[in-house]
């Protein structure tokens, strides 16, 4: 029989983040691949946890995959970690798992902490529904595009991001989106010093260009208000006729009282109103 690959959660801070399951799995697994031995290693030594330990990240992922699949292949157990949270999100954990799924190799989760899941419940903005968005891309350019693309989005959206970015990316997202958007930065979760800091985009923006930026962030961005859609919407079309407005909807099909209906609602105008417009 082949082994079982453990995908085991790790603090994001508080040593006390971590589980008994996720413990007793690292006491029994035959080795720990980890992100960054070093890090995983302190750990293991403060539960003095002395279950061999091997590298996995995105530099050696290919070749140490290769690996840990003829160690799984032989009956034995592999405990994957990263450095803080849940492997395989936002982590090159996701390869090994997907080179699992492919040969047939069992996988299962060890659950416990995960920093967007926290900041998340911290910030207050998650009623709702939720996306999660890893980190957004380095690239000015391509970051900007991405920002551009959440003007419409209504749901609540979660990035990490590096210290050294944080600011340029909060400045990038008070310009291209919506300056009422709601938006936290959460910072040293569950450490002593975790800080929570709220508002709209200029604000917290503002905040982190007079503030000493240390360890990893996760931005809690609040999702679009139904105002804020409506008026993009409006916006879309204030360089049309009520004419031009309607005649759109009739190309897609609709016959013209239903096109006159579509355009007042886009308008935020009564159906009457589009019907002088035309007439004028």
């Amino acid at each position: 029989m082949s082994g079982t690959l453990y995908l085991c959660a790790t603090p994001i801070g508080n040593l006390e983040d971590i589980t008994l399951r996720v413990l007793r799995i690292l006491r029994e697994a035959d080795i720990i691949a980890a992100e960054d031995t070093r890090h995983t290693r302190k750990l293991l030594n403060h539960f003095e946890i002395t279950t061999p330990l091997t590298s996995y990240h995105e530099h050696n992922s290919r070749a140490k995959g290769e690996h840990l699949l003829d160690i799984l292949r032989s009956g034995r157990s592999v405990a994957l970690v990263t450095d803080a949270g849940m492997p395989a999100v936002s982590d090159p954990g996701a390869d090994i798992v997907r080179l699992c799924h492919e040969h047939g190799l069992p996988v299962t989760c060890a659950p416990g902490a995960s920093a967007h899941s926290a900041a998340l419940a911290v910030s207050g903005l998650g009623g709702g529904e939720f996306i999660f968005g890893g980190f957004l891309p380095r690239g000015t350019k391509e970051r900007r595009q991405r920002i551009a693309d959440l003007a419409d989005e209504h749901r609540t959206v979660i990035f990490y991001e590096a210290p050294h970015r944080l600011r340029e990316t909060l400045q990038d997202l008070a310009a291209g989106l919506q300056a009422n958007r709601k938006a936290a930065i959460v910072s040293e979760l569950t450490k002593m010093y975790e800080k929570c800091v709220i508002g709209n985009l200029p604000e917290i923006s503002e905040t982190a260009a007079q503030t000493e930026l240390r360890g990893e962030f996760v931005i809690v961005l609040g999702g679009a208000s139904k105002q804020d859609l409506q008026d993009r919407e409006r916006a879309q079309y204030s360089g049309m006729s009520a004419a031009e407005h309607v005649e759109a909807y009739i190309q897609t099909g609709l016959d013209p009282k239903a096109a006159m209906k579509a355009a007042a609602r886009d308008r935020g105008v009564s159906k009457s109103v589009i019907y002088k417009e035309m007439l004028s």
